[in-house]
């Protein structure tokens, strides 16, 4: 998966990592080498919208003995969450702080990577309540929310509006509408991420959420995906694909394929990041001034998403962590989170921002969004989730292919998952 626009850019900046910093606001066992400040190395899965190196130089201004240097990884999520592995497993200091996928928080906690950070350090009752949880693990505290990211339902309004209809609500008015209207006019009924990769995983877990169900509990301990609210959820997208309202080319999209299907005029409905609303809106687009977007739809009302984001780790091998523990307060600060979302069109983790008049002027989806990330939930949390998400991946693309039947498939899938739980 692409880390500057999927995932709504939120995890643009997943690979944040901070060379030197000294122990305030981390635990005594952080593993630091000392306990001075010093200079800080910021490592980023790629900053293509370039509104980082200014923060940095703001910082830097003001803390000539604690400079940031800003060294960009690929934009791949595999590949920097390969390179970033391979430091931390070497027990070289050159990864200090790692801003981070939510989803691999578990993982690098449960294997010693990152150090617990003290709750007190840092203004989590300031942020929107889900992103905390994405941060801990254990019933620690192992990073920082620095943006997050709730999946949101894009909507032709122009076409509903001429039918005399609202946003779908429920999975039934949505695959009534894709059914119906889109043929109408031509398009396909609906997408979201479907190709087997971490998108599918996003969109799996947010069908299995919203019918009530999970997929891991207990940070990984516990699988419990053999249940009827699982079942309901693949049946809702296999449903999608067999009756043609979800087309076959969805099942090859990704963030960016999906959006432009939609950009292009080509979808009724879209699952997609916040990101998307901006581009749909541009000059050029074809959809622009005549979409909406709502919060996702779910069984007998609103549906659950997955949150997305990223979070700011200190590594177990910090030279600085008195310093890198400045920085994370710094890049989690009200001033530079409102730079987060205006130069960054990163969503935010301080709650207040979602409601500054001047903020939702100029980005009207910001109470939608909020709605989403209170009401969303993190994907599994496990140690080995990169397995766990491959196995999600391939049983949800053989249901998708209609290969297997939404009961096949949970049962395959509580078979895959006993053996990468804890209790496994």
């Amino acid at each position: 998966m692409r880390w500057t626009r999927a995932a709504g850019r939120a995890l643009l900046v997943a690979a944040v990592v901070l060379a030197g910093y000294a122990g305030f606001g981390v635990r005594s066992d952080a593993g630091a080498a000392s306990a001075g400040r010093g200079p800080l190395t910021l490592v980023t899965a790629g900053d293509l919208t370039d509104y980082l190196s200014p923060l940095l130089d703001d910082w830097n201004e003001a803390h000539p003995g604690e400079r940031v240097t800003l060294v960009e990884l690929p934009d791949s999520a595999d590949e920097t969450r390969a390179q970033m592995i391979s430091e931390l497993r070497s027990g070289r200091d050159r990864f200090d702080v790692l801003n981070i996928d939510v989803a691999w928080t578990s993982e690098f906690a449960a294997a010693g990577w990152i150090s617990p950070l003290e709750r007190g350090r840092f203004p989590l009752d300031a942020f929107l309540r889900p992103v905390v949880d994405t941060a801990t693990f254990d019933g620690r505290l192992y990073a920082v929310p620095y943006v997050t990211n709730a999946g949101l339902l894009y909507y032709r309004k122009d076409l509903l509006d001429r039918e005399g209809e609202q946003p779908p609500r429920t999975w039934a008015e949505l695959a009534r509408q894709a059914r119906t209207i889109a043929p109408k006019y031509g398009l396909d009924g609906y997408a979201g991420q479907f190709l087997p990769y971490e998108g599918l995983t996003v969109n799996v877990t947010e069908a299995v959420q919203s019918a009530g169900g999970s997929i891991l509990r207990d940070d990984g301990a516990r699988v419990t995906v053999d249940s009827d609210a699982a079942r309901t959820g693949l049946r809702f997208l296999a449903d999608g694909v067999r009756d043609g309202w979800i087309s076959r080319d969805a099942l090859g999209y990704k963030e960016e394929e999906s959006r432009r299907a939609f950009q292009e005029g080509r979808l009724l409905f879209l699952r997609n990041w916040p990101y998307v609303y901006a581009d749909a809106g541009a000059s050029g687009s074809k959809v622009a001034g005549r979409f909406g977007a709502v919060p996702l739809p779910g069984p007998d009302g609103p549906g659950t998403s997955v949150l997305g984001g990223s979070n700011l780790a200190v590594s177990s091998h910090a030279r600085h962590p008195a310093s890198a523990a400045d920085l994370i307060s710094y890049l989690t600060s009200e001033r530079v989170q409102r730079q987060v979302l205006t130069k960054g069109s990163l969503p935010p983790v301080r709650a207040a921002l979602y409601e500054d008049p001047e903020l939702v002027r100029a980005y009207p989806y910001l109470p939608t969004l909020r709605q989403s990330v209170l009401s969303a939930v993190p994907r599994p949390k496990s140690p080995r989730y990169d397995q766990v998400s491959l196995a999600v991946q391939a049983v949800a693309q053989d249901v998708m292919a209609l290969r297997q039947t939404p009961e096949q498939a949970v049962a395959r899938l509580a078979r895959e998952l006993g053996p990468l739980s804890r209790r496994g």
